[in-house]
């Protein structure tokens, strides 16, 4: 028997994620008589145009390339996340949950009719390369990208490592278009980028996404900064494009109380409209909280982060998300091919819609970028002159000083850390009083 699965991430050039959920595959009537009878009046007109492409067409057409030809039509009329999978990208797809695969490391979506990028992905060839996201995929290897459809693009971006392919990019506020190369390299996802402590026992994680493995690992995480003496939490969710529902789920469980509502969803069909609550207390259920988030925190990441602030569990910190509210399903099909269409939408706990709208940070930081060249200088000459003093005094250098592993604290980060350092001195009198 078939399976479906549920997906809410924004489709990757270096992965497409899909979840584990639901029900086997069925054919349904959800539609009424009516509806019944002006589906059967258009199948004439389309039985009719097949028959013409048959038959006076200059040359004989494969029926396969026809009917999947009609069928990624169909799909592209609905939305920019429902599409039709050929056998060989829905095997793609299945590939991309395992984490590892070929490509340029880019994530995507399509903004305005122009493939955008949500983000990079740390350690990739688009990382290195500098792009960010928002910027517009103008064309592939030369090729105009208006009107392809993201699997397309994907397929296109893909390739086996060191392999190049080269991009002409439209950045936001630059009138010029810029070339870019890029060599394909086996791209590897880990979930939890960076667990550890900051200062004055404030911890922090970032999360890159959402995949089978995620709960386990920022579980993990948590326990290991809890065992550091861990009072607070900064979780980054900037740039995170989201993944699989189920995970987003349980993910939003380590912060929140047992019964806690984390996500709701509504669609056509009785059995699409679900809620689903926390089952446990969760390990991160009492610590003081700052989640990040920006243009790139899609889907999953929305909804950790909607379920953090409709219950006031901590504060969301950054700019406004992406806004990427719908969930779709798999359908696989029996030729091996796949439809993955939109069939519900998501709310947050409080019942808002945030599709196209995105969530509007508690706290709202623009992200400062670190000026090039003098501060690397700076950082390198303070490093020298605290080694120094370090020898002077006759203390050991520490691993910090000598190889520069300290984590460097961006502007959005450090707002975060001066309201978690304020959040604790005001509880700690909090507790004085009482």
């Amino acid at each position: 028997m078939t399976r479906r699965r549920w997906l809410i991430g924004t489709i990757f050039a270096a992965a497409i994620l899909a979840a584990s959920h639901a029900p086997a595959w069925g054919a349904k009537d959800v539609g009424g008589g009516k509806g019944n009878e002006e589906i059967y009046k258009e199948l004439e007109l389309f039985e009719h145009a097949l028959s013409l492409v048959r038959s006076d067409y200059v040359e004989e057409p494969q029926a396969k390339q026809l009917i999947y030809g009609a069928l990624k039509g169909m799909l592209s009329t609905l939305d920019p996340y429902s599409q039709f999978l050929d056998p060989d990208s829905y095997n793609e797809l299945k590939v991309d949950t395992e984490g590892e695969f070929g490509g340029l490391g880019i994530e995507l979506t399509v903004k305005d009719e122009l493939l955008t990028i949500i983000t990079p992905i740390d350690d990739t060839p688009a990382f290195r390369a500098g792009l960010r996201p928002g910027d517009r995929i103008v064309k592939i290897d030369g090729q105009i990208t208006r009107g392809l459809t993201i699997v397309e693009a994907v397929k296109k971006l893909r390739g086996k490592p060191n392999t190049k392919v080269a991009l002409t990019i439209l950045r936001e506020g630059e009138n010029e278009l810029k070339e870019v190369t890029l060599e394909r390299a086996v791209i590897k996802i880990r979930s939890v980028r960076e667990a550890d402590i900051l200062e004055d026992h404030i911890g922090y994680i970032r999360l890159s996404d959402f995949r089978e493995r995620t709960t386990q690992d920022l579980e993990a995480a948590i326990k290991k900064l809890k065992g550091e003496q861990m009072d607070g939490l900064i979780l980054d969710l900037r740039n995170n494009p989201g993944g699989l529902l189920d995970v987003a789920i349980s993910a939003s469980e380590l912060f929140l109380q047992r019964h806690q509502l984390i996500v709701s969803t509504k669609g056509r069909i009785k059995n699409q409209n679900q809620e689903f609550r926390s089952k446990v207390d969760g390990p991160a259920s009492g610590l003081p909280l700052v989640v990040l988030i920006n243009e790139g925190s899609a889907s999953a990441s929305e909804i950790l982060a909607g379920a953090i602030q409709d219950h006031r569990r901590g504060v969301i910190l950054g700019t406004k998300s992406h806004g990427k509210a719908s969930v779709q399903t798999i359908f696989p099909l029996k030729d091996g091919s796949a439809l993955r269409l939109t069939t519900s939408k998501y709310f947050t706990p409080n019942g808002r819609s945030i599709h196209g709208q995105g969530i509007l940070p508690d706290v709202l930081v623009p992200f400062e970028r670190q000026p090039e060249g003098g501060s690397k200088e700076k950082s390198k000459q303070q490093q020298v002159e605290e080694l120094i003093e370090q020898l002077e005094s006759g203390s050991k250098p520490s691993d910090e000083a000598g190889n520069g592993s300290k984590k460097k604290l961006d502007n959005q980060v450090a707002r975060a850390m001066d309201l978690l350092k304020g959040i604790k001195v005001y509880e700690s009198r909090e507790k004085a009083v009482n």
